[in-house]
């Protein structure tokens, strides 16, 4: 039943100001008014979406899916227009409407668009502006929610390559802090040896012999296995000088690492015998095992250096806003280190082929990275465990062009053509937005670029081609 009260309400809202009052109770009186109580659903995801809907009293929230939960969007309150809109393309809820209290609405069924268009220009004027203005804040919402998505991907992928060096630091920091604690008594053993000049030359010069491992070749399986096998028989073959069996075992280990070989024990054994001999093998294993923490201390460390190095260059720190020289190859392999988590998590194979010669391009690497990761990302979630991904650059034809090409199933060919739009997505809902390309394209676009796509089941390619600058005089 009409209600001077709906009227009020209407007549109320600056966005009706200036439609007359016939359009408004005309707007009433084709209407539904439904009433909700507190937890009652207004749509759920998949519902058709056929009611243009005004908020009477009280508020609903709209929350969209992310991943396995539902993110609040906005709370819908009094004097909101929602829903269908004239020439709207809306056709079924992306997300839920919940009541957070009891509240009315009031509902104009898409069926009296036609006839409202006719009747009210100031009606509908004012409801195309609700849909620009809705279109408007919906898309800076989703493209700032996709940024958000991409980053807690790269953000879990970091902080999984980090977690490992991280961890080997302080694995070996406590093995060489406990190694250490045991210097002086090393150290009282070895000065209590009197050993010539010769003595000691011959072991020193052994041990750097072995510290500079750039003079062999590393050992393969069996040659490993092989040689701690000889180690640990000449070992047993010495029981009275090395009685301890547990740090035999460990005394196996560094020396294999090192490749000390049994002939090199053997020329320490004619140096020394009894105590004195297992007090030089003690030393050396000292000196050795102090150099393979410190080397595993660095190695560590330099893996956290690269992957910070590549996120301060897929980040675009350091750097200005503006278009500048620069080689696509850089932006490319720091996407694929800050994403070098899900490729080992499907094992794919990464297969790069730059033109090492290609000229530099003028462009905006922060948005660049975007496109990269975007393409990267896609493809690897279009393609099974063992995949392969392909990356190529080359000049042709006057411009550099750019392949990312995946063999995941490809792209139907019915759908090829809208992979672009925005909001067009074949994810389910709440693990897509639909921007992801929409963004590459508009980035593309900026970059003065093309971007075309050629998809058939097991390989599909997104190819860029950019435009290469013109040598100063």
């Amino acid at each position: 039943m009409v209600t001077e009260s709906t009227l009020d309400i209407l007549r109320s809202l600056l966005i009706f100001k200036d439609v007359p009052n016939d359009d408004l109770e005309w707007l009433i009186s084709k209407a539904e008014i439904r009433d909700f109580n507190t937890g009652d659903y207004a749509f759920k995801p998949g519902d058709k979406i056929e009611q243009l809907t005004v908020v009477l009293s009280g508020r609903f929230s709209i929350r969209l899916p992310q991943g396995d939960q539902l993110r609040e969007y906005t709370v819908l309150e009094r004097g909101t227009i929602t829903g269908a809109l004239p020439y709207s393309r809306m056709s079924e809820a992306r997300g839920v409407g919940i009541a957070l209290e009891p509240s009315r609405l009031l509902m104009l069924h898409k069926n009296h668009f036609h006839d409202l268009t006719i009747r009210s220009y100031a009606l509908t004027q004012a409801l195309v502006g609700v849909m620009i203005d809705r279109t408007r804040e919906f898309t800076a919402f989703t493209q700032q929610n996709e940024k958000l998505i991409s980053l807690g991907k790269l953000s879990a992928g970091l902080a999984h390559e980090l977690n490992n060096p991280a961890a080997a630091i302080v694995r070996s920091a406590s093995r060489l802090k406990q190694h250490l604690s045991k210097t002086p008594e090393s150290f009282k053993r070895i000065i209590q040896v009197r050993m010539t000049p010769e003595q000691v030359d011959a072991l020193i010069v052994l041990l750097f012999s072995k510290l500079d491992r750039t003079n062999h070749k590393p050992l393969s399986m069996m040659q490993r296995a092989a040689l701690e096998d000889d180690l640990r028989d000449w070992f047993d073959e010495h029981d009275f000088v090395c009685t301890d069996s547990a740090a035999n075992d460990e005394r196996v280990e560094i020396f294999a690492d090192f490749q000390i070989t049994v002939d090199d024990l053997e020329g320490i054994a004619k140096e020394f015998s009894g105590v004195e001999l297992f007090t030089a093998l003690e030393w050396c294993e000292g000196v050795l095992n102090t150099e393979q923490y410190v080397s595993d201390i660095h190695e560590a460390a330099s893996r956290i250096k690269k992957l910070i190095e590549s996120v301060k260059g897929y980040s675009n720190m350091d750097r200005a806003n503006d278009a500048e020289p620069l080689d696509v190859r850089d932006g490319i392999r720091s996407t694929l280190t800050m994403l070098g988590y899900k490729l080992k998590q499907k094992r794919i194979q990464v297969r790069e082929q730059f033109q090492e010669d290609a000229p530099r391009i003028m462009g905006y690497i922060g948005e660049l990275n975007q496109v990269w990761t975007n393409l990267i990302d896609n493809a690897i979630d279009a393609m099974d465990e063992n995949g392969v991904l392909e990356i190529h650059s080359k000049v042709e034809a006057g411009s550099l062009k750019v392949s990312v090409i995946d063999n995941g199933s490809g792209i139907p060919d019915n759908i090829v053509s809208r992979i672009f739009d925005p909001f067009f997505t074949t994810k389910p809902v709440g693990h897509g937005t639909g921007l992801g390309l929409d963004i590459v394209k508009k980035i593309i676009d900026r970059h003065k670029s093309d971007i075309k796509v050629r998809s058939k089941p097991g390989r599909t390619e997104f190819e860029i081609r950019f435009p290469i600058p013109e040598p100063l005089a």
